[in-house]
């Protein structure tokens, strides 16, 4: 007896220490087993840090560089911004109407920084040269042998003084300036961007033309896929996997390769170049994406409520926009979001079906390339245009984001 009750108290002491090592080891390998906490979620969210800075980088870029000037964008990065930046400027001094003789030299006197093109009085000269071939030969307050019998000194400040034996020119003596000059922000650029250009040339009227071409090409699509994946997805007729099979091979379809036959198709029937000619282009290059989209997602809703809507009595219309358009709201809203953004970045397309001579239909893309000119002369403006641009899609995507990742994901998983 006194045997079996010491067996027994072994036979429990070890069950409870295996059970005790098993909870604990349990506890131990809690991040390998599903649902578990993992033990690198600490490298995923410094991933997922790392992207979304990745991605904001330049949009930050772009809004600073946005309202600097054109010296301050060549001269120095927009993380600089906040900082002061030495920069070499070329100034004139005063020419042969601002020269007065005395004791038979000729001189000028000013100030580099407030006449004429200069930086303003906030910058600050530290070197200066008359060559570009020694542009900081001299400090600010030495005197520059410009010539001959000509001399040039010139302050931190920039007031100067420059004698002559001879009569100078009308243009006056070059001086290349290196300044430090503080950080400067100005609204300029989106004056230029927003209300250059006379009558319909502006960027304003283009931005409304944009809109009167994005909205409609992203509304069309959006309507005639929905009934059309409805169909595909949940009505029975011949044909209809030949049909399935169609709209994935015009995925494929480059753009391009229809342009030119669908315009011909547009002068032919009466269309020309205008707003309809362009929403019908951009229907028709998003149909395909649009109808296998939300075809893949209507698929995957539950077929209980289809049914018992049909056995109440419900008609095939009355169950898509009573029952099928509400619970696919995040596909329309996925696709929503491409289509505006294709059609809002759009330039190939609205060269072709816009060509306007009067600038009536110019979007904003056209009009950027117009405002930068052939050689690229306001190159500054880029930065301004490009944030104008692309300041409505970035508020319809994070005003729609929720539903994007839910409606691309349609489908799926069953």
């Amino acid at each position: 007896m006194t045997d079996q009750n010491v067996d027994r108290g072994e036979i429990q002491a070890a069950s409870s220490q295996f059970l005790s090592g098993l909870f604990k080891g349990k506890a131990q390998s809690d991040d390998g087993i599903a649902g578990g906490k993992s033990s690198l979620t600490w490298a995923v969210h410094i991933s997922v840090a790392f992207l979304v800075a990745l991605w904001l980088f330049p949009t930050v870029g772009l809004f600073v560089s946005s309202f600097r000037t054109a010296d301050q964008i060549s001269a120095s990065g927009w993380w600089n911004s906040l900082f002061p930046t030495e920069q070499i400027i070329q100034l004139r001094t005063g020419g042969a109407d601002a020269a007065t003789q005395l004791d038979g030299v000729f001189v000028v006197e000013g100030n580099l920084l407030t006449d004429g093109e200069g930086p303003g009085t906030e910058a600050t000269i530290s070197a200066f040269g008359v060559s570009s071939r020694a542009i900081g030969a001299f400090q600010a307050g030495e005197t520059a042998p410009a010539g001959d019998g000509e001399e040039l000194t010139l302050m931190a400040d920039g007031s100067y003084r420059y004698t002559s034996v001879e009569e100078p020119g009308r243009r006056g003596q070059r001086v290349f300036v290196t300044a430090t000059t503080p950080p400067e922000f100005t609204l300029d650029n989106y004056r230029t961007i927003l209300f250059s250009g006379q009558g319909q040339d502006n960027m304003a009227k283009a931005f409304f033309n944009t809109l009167t071409v994005t909205i409609p090409a992203t509304i069309i699509p959006i309507l005639i896929a929905a009934f059309a994946a409805y169909a595909l997805a949940w009505m029975d007729f011949p044909g209809r996997a030949l049909l399935i099979a169609m709209v994935v091979g015009l995925l494929v379809v480059p753009l391009q390769l229809a342009l030119i036959p669908l315009l011909k198709l547009h002068l032919g029937i009466g269309i020309g170049k205008g707003y309809l000619g362009v929403w019908l282009a951009h229907t028709g290059f998003g149909m395909p994406l649009a109808i296998y989209l939300l075809r893949n997602y209507m698929v995957g809703l539950p077929k209980d409520i289809i049914e018992n809507a049909r056995v109440d009595g419900a008609t095939d219309f009355q169950i898509f926009v009573k029952i099928i358009l509400p619970l696919s709201f995040p596909a329309l809203a996925a696709f929503a979001i491409f289509q505006f953004l294709w059609t809002w970045n759009d330039l190939l397309v609205a060269k072709v079906f816009l060509i306007d001579s009067t600038g009536s239909t110019t979007v904003m893309t056209n009009q950027i390339v117009e405002l930068l000119g052939t050689r690229g002369g306001n190159w500054e403006i880029l930065a301004t245009a490009a944030f104008v641009s692309m300041a409505v899609p970035l508020a319809v995507f994070f005003a729609m984001q929720r539903y994007l990742v839910r409606g691309l994901l349609a489908g799926s998983v069953k």
